[in-house]
């Protein structure tokens, strides 16, 4: 750490400590270089090899970052992966030229992983072989605490005093070469996660919150690869507006037909067609491709033949026969929607009601996101069927059937005991 940083970081804490002694806030500084430059880009296996054994020699926890293609490519692959390791300094890896990074993964099991936000990176590292064993998340480590920002930027500059400069977090990062000042960004956001980290666990220790955010880690860590999403064209933007099945028929051919093109070109499916395309064919259902042109998001530089191809799976669409229409809303599992709870059951709908009261006024006292403490769906599925006999035991039990970590379990259960209870004898 350069002087300027240690400055900043024995200052460390300031959004949520106490003031300097003369009471001025120090003007955070901007962080422009990472410290011993920018690293080469690893693009092949003879590097990745040098950057293997220095990383398996390094000391203490790993910061790992991942950047995306989101909106230019299909899927949420890795174009570049950040690493920084004392003793092995800052690298960067290109996962085209190194698809395979399970070496570096072995490499570094046992160690700490330390990542912001690091639920929307650990699926694009797990296909190129990078599976952490043990992690600190940032970000949720920031939510825990109480922090009103959590944004990898906000917490640099709230916490150690550092401006980082966030101008391509939105970029195409399969372009290849990559430009000097997107590396110089991407070093940047792994060149203080190890320090933040350590601020962040001596917050979290000053207020009880330590062992609950190992826990949150812990289940992250432990957690199996998400099931594939059923239906995936329900979650079209402006569904709500398709009510009839032969509509939502359209959507489903339409969708389809442009992920498989996408996923053809490998470009992100709002490039092929846009939702509202989408929507607006399956409203109007097009008899030909005269009928198709007119529409907003056909017509537009779009040639004969691409509206022959929409066009084709709007007809296939309206050739179905009715048994093979999708049914208007998805299965459901788990309780009813919440608005639907004071005519189906009225006192479940109150015993709703104490509990959200009760989390809300627990999540205020303990100064973190309602949805951190526990999650609504749990308190909703406790609600709607709550244990015979309301006690300690038995809510505590149905809450951990529901996955609640046991530090949410210790601290829900009695605010749900008293909720539930309340509201039965109202």
């Amino acid at each position: 750490m350069t002087d300027a940083q240690e400055t900043a970081a024995d200052s460390s804490l300031r959004t949520t400590g106490g003031a300097p002694p003369d009471d001025v806030e120090p003007a955070p500084i901007p962080l422009l270089e990472p410290r011993e430059g920018i690293p080469p880009v690893i693009a092949d296996e003879d590097s990745l090899a040098q950057v293997i054994a220095a990383f398996a020699a390094g000391s203490g926890p790993v910061a790992v970052d991942a950047e995306r293609a989101s909106g230019y490519r299909y899927g949420q692959r890795a174009y570049l992966v950040q690493l920084r390791r004392e003793g092995a300094g800052t690298a960067l890896i290109d996962p085209v030229g190194c698809p395979d990074l399970s070496g570096l993964g072995e490499a570094l099991s046992g160690v700490e992983w330390v990542l912001h936000a690091a639920t929307q990176d650990l699926p694009c590292l797990r296909e190129i072989g990078m599976v952490p064993t043990r992690l600190f998340d940032t970000e949720l480590a920031g939510r825990l605490a109480g922090f009103p920002r959590v944004g990898l930027g906000a917490m640099v500059e709230g916490v150690l005093g550092f401006v980082l400069e966030k101008g391509h977090s939105a970029v195409d990062w399969s372009t290849r070469p990559l430009p000097e000042p997107w590396l110089r960004y991407a070093a940047l956001d792994v060149e203080l996660l190890v320090d933040l980290r350590d601020a962040l666990e001596k917050e979290l220790d000053r207020h009880g919150k330590l062992e609950w955010a190992l826990q949150e880690f812990d289940a992250i860590a432990s957690a199996p690869p998400p099931e594939p999403r059923k239906d995936p064209w329900r979650r079209t933007s402006g569904m709500h507006k398709v009510r009839r099945r032969r509509q939502l028929a359209v959507v489903r051919e339409l969708w389809q037909t442009r992920d498989r093109i996408a996923q053809r070109r490998d470009v992100s499916p709002g490039k092929v067609l846009s939702d509202a395309a989408i929507v607006e064919a399956s409203l109007s259902l097009p008899v030909n491709v005269q009928a198709l042109a007119a529409l907003n998001g056909f017509g537009h530089r779009m040639g004969r033949r691409q509206l022959e191809q929409w066009q084709g799976a709007v007809d296939r669409a309206k050739a179905l026969p009715d048994a093979q229409l999708p049914q208007p809303g998805q299965p459901v599992t788990g309780p009813p929607p919440p608005r639907a709870w004071a005519d189906k059951d009225p006192v479940a709908a109150a015993r709703l009601s104490a509990a959200r009261s009760a989390v809300s006024a627990l999540a205020e006292q303990v100064n973190m996101p309602q949805e951190n403490l526990i999650t609504p769906d749990t308190v909703r599925r406790v609600c709607w069927e709550p244990p015979k006999d309301v006690d300690a035991e038995s809510v505590g039990a149905a809450l951990a059937g529901y996955g609640a970590r046991p530090w949410q379990v210790e601290q829900v259960t009695p605010v749900l005991v008293a909720a539930l209870s309340a509201s039965a004898s109202a």
